[in-house]
């Protein structure tokens, strides 16, 4: 129960706000913190409020009323660690058995428990059906980043093409060509920088 991905609007610490469209719900997770050095930059799953705010945002459909526990929140930072590994060591062209089995037991753990459930109200419209519970969202993650990872995009997984961004999301474009995060934010930057080394020559006046 996802709807077209319409991309997430984020905020840089340079205080500008661009659109950018992970192409996959388990890589929008990825956008509330990470392992080592991007914990201690940004981290939004230290509370339960974080992660329920991020799920207003991302593309799972509104309306979702979920119960989480402290233990899964912190299995849920797990999973997105293991999430985070798993996408670099693609998106760098790492073969499977470079990855960390203990990366792909978080995940497959997690995808085993029932995930959310959706249903068809009196009105004919869908809604989530209630009691859902973090261990049900982490499943319907997981099971997503299992689609992903095993499925048809799964080589075209990118780290967004500026060097000094750690971006990760999936080229689902038909080309399969896309080179930036967002085009509003790294690869209009790059337009600038090529536009000015075109115009201006190191060593011109």
């Amino acid at each position: 129960m996802t709807e077209p991905a319409t991309g997430m609007t984020l905020r840089h610490r340079d205080g500008q706000r661009f659109r950018f469209d992970a192409g996959a719900l388990c890589l929008e997770l990825l956008l509330t913190g990470g392992p080592g050095p991007v914990a201690a930059h940004y981290e939004v799953l230290d509370r339960v409020e974080g992660l329920l705010d991020w799920i207003r945002e991302c593309r799972l459909a509104p309306g979702l009323d979920v119960t989480v526990t402290a233990p899964e929140l912190a299995a849920v930072r797990d999973v997105r660690d293991a999430l985070w590994r798993l996408a670099e060591a693609r998106a760098s062209g790492a073969a499977w058995d470079r990855c960390d089995p203990r990366d792909l037991g978080i995940v497959n753990a997690a995808a085993a428990h029932p995930p959310l459930v959706a249903r068809i109200t009196a009105d004919g419209t869908r809604a989530w059906a209630p009691g859902a519970t973090g261990t049900g969202l982490l499943a319907t993650l997981a099971r997503d980043a299992v689609d992903l990872l095993t499925g048809p995009h799964a080589d075209r997984i990118r780290v967004c093409g500026s060097g000094n961004c750690a971006l990760l999301f999936v080229d689902t474009s038909r080309p399969g060509r896309r080179r930036w995060c967002s085009m509003d934010r790294c690869g209009n930057r790059h337009k600038v920088r090529a536009h000015r080394a075109r115009t201006h020559p190191e060593g011109e006046a």
